[in-house]
């Protein structure tokens, strides 16, 4: 992985764009992203997952006069939530905000997805603000598929969310880099960030036919895929830890091998 860096000045917002093969796209995306967060201080970071056409000359070309604009590449191509995690792990905003790279998130619902994290009095627990996609602009058997999908796993997770597959996300940068890493886990992250005790917020986002290129899927994979990843999120979730340490009369393990270091070593062998 390498990572291009961009200006100093500290964002309110990271906004992370996978991609995969959409050199098509990234003008369009560069374009309405700077339209859509002129008002705030934000960079985006565009994570190109082992692109094999233009995509990283295209994102290169608009580096050179943006420097909000950030480019991390990947050698080889590691899947969606690969490239999700390292533009997180690069953000430098404290709120991260994701969209699909292939223009059918449109990046005028950023500001609001943003909106719930940045207004006065908003919940000290909300971990994660999900787009939730009506009018959908996908084929008839995508659709079907979706909400099949989507069916089966709100009746597994109970994660009270219609449309868990948009690519428009909002969460705290903390809290998704406390949650475990596997491959998919982007379509999974209400439940996971609801487990950890954080509550969610839902915003309906518009969507859009894509703008250029392919999709980098079929149906029949995002099934055996899906079905395989929800057995192991249930799970998962089962599992999770349900009780935290309280910080009074705690012994942090590095407290404790600090304490080690003063005893005196006067024990001899023999």
């Amino acid at each position: 992985m390498r990572a291009i860096p961009s200006s100093a000045q500290p964002p309110v917002a990271s906004i992370v764009v996978p991609m995969k093969n959409e050199a098509g796209n990234v003008r369009l995306l560069v374009a309405e992203i700077e339209h859509a967060c002129r008002d705030m201080a934000f960079e985006a970071i565009f994570v190109d997952d082992g692109s094999t056409d233009a995509t990283r000359t295209q994102v290169l070309a608009a580096m050179a006069s943006r420097p909000w604009l950030r480019l991390i590449v990947h050698a080889r191509s590691g899947g969606q939530s690969a490239a999700v995690h390292s533009g997180v792990l690069a953000a430098r905003a404290a709120l991260v905000c994701t969209l699909d790279g292939d223009g059918q998130n449109p990046p005028s619902e950023i500001p609001h997805l943003l909106a719930p994290f940045l207004v006065p009095g908003r919940p000290e627990m909300l971990g994660l603000v999900a787009g939730q996609r009506v009018n959908r602009a996908d084929t008839l058997s995508k659709r079907v598929a979706s909400r099949l999908a989507n069916g089966i796993r709100a009746r597994v997770l109970s994660d009270a969310t219609r449309d868990t597959g948009c690519g428009l996300k909002a969460f705290r940068r903390d809290v998704f880099l406390a949650l475990p890493f596997f491959n998919h886990m982007h379509r999974y992250l209400p439940a996971l960030v609801a487990a950890q005790g954080f509550t969610l917020a839902h915003v309906d986002v518009a969507h859009r036919p894509r703008h250029a290129g392919a999709s980098n899927y079929t149906n029949l994979q995002r099934a055996l895929v899906g079905l395989h990843d929800l057995v192991g999120v249930a799970w998962l979730i089962r599992r999770r830890k349900t009780v935290q340490p309280e910080e009074q009369g705690a012994l942090s393990c590095m407290t404790f091998l600090s304490s080690l270091e003063s005893i005196p070593r006067r024990i001899s062998l023999g």
